[in-house]
């Protein structure tokens, strides 16, 4: 089965609300960091393509319609040539609004992580070192990073397969690229700041 969506976008563009609006619309599962949390079984692959080594894409995503967030998003052009059908969904956020959100969300796993989950996250911040940054108290080289990383997806997806996105934009854009029907009901919201640092043990924000 190839995806039909590949997500280019890095976390805290909305991407887990990314992720429930495509399994409802695909009818399938949408891969996310979430799915590697939960099933650890995958992450020996994902380290193989972590550390460089051939990654059979195919056979790794086959059980889903579509992927987004990381680790995915750093490997948007590996999964994007193994899936030369899929729309190239570049999900974003103002940066200095995303630098924020993820402050407060994503970097605070490197120092929250559970025991069991230390060699993985390990690998994650090898990801970001590698291809973004794992600067996180740098504003200016994170940033740097986000928009570096997304001006990448615009200079090498033709216009025909690339479809930018924000949270925002809800349905319609997703909807008329894939050819699908609007849903009745709002754009789900998941995965809010106050959201993420419930499920990850994180006192809220004052």
């Amino acid at each position: 089965m190839q995806l039909k969506v590949v997500g280019a976008g890095v976390g805290r563009t909305g991407t887990h609300s990314l992720k429930v609006a495509l399994e409802q619309l695909l009818g399938g599962p949408c891969h996310h960091m979430v799915e590697i949390l939960g099933d650890p079984v995958q992450i020996p692959v994902w380290t193989d393509a972590i550390e460089g080594h051939p990654v059979d894409w195919s056979a790794l995503l086959s059980g889903y319609r579509s992927i987004v967030d990381w680790p995915g998003g750093a490997f948007w052009r590996e999964i994007a040539a193994a899936n030369p059908d899929a729309l190239i969904l570049l999900s974003v956020r103002d940066p200095e609004s995303w630098y924020c959100s993820a402050t407060n969300t994503i970097f605070l796993m490197f120092d929250n992580t559970p025991p069991e989950l230390q060699p993985w996250m390990s690998s994650v911040r090898k990801l970001l070192r590698d291809r973004f940054s794992d600067r996180f108290d740098d504003q200016t080289a994170m940033i740097d990073a986000f928009e570096r990383h997304n001006a990448a997806v615009r200079a090498e997806v033709p216009a025909s397969r690339l479809l930018e996105w924000t949270a925002g934009d809800g349905w319609d854009p997703i909807c008329e690229r894939l050819g699908l029907a609007v849903p009745d009901e709002a754009f789900p919201v998941t995965n809010t700041t106050d959201d993420f640092r419930a499920m990850a043990g994180i006192p809220p924000l004052a």
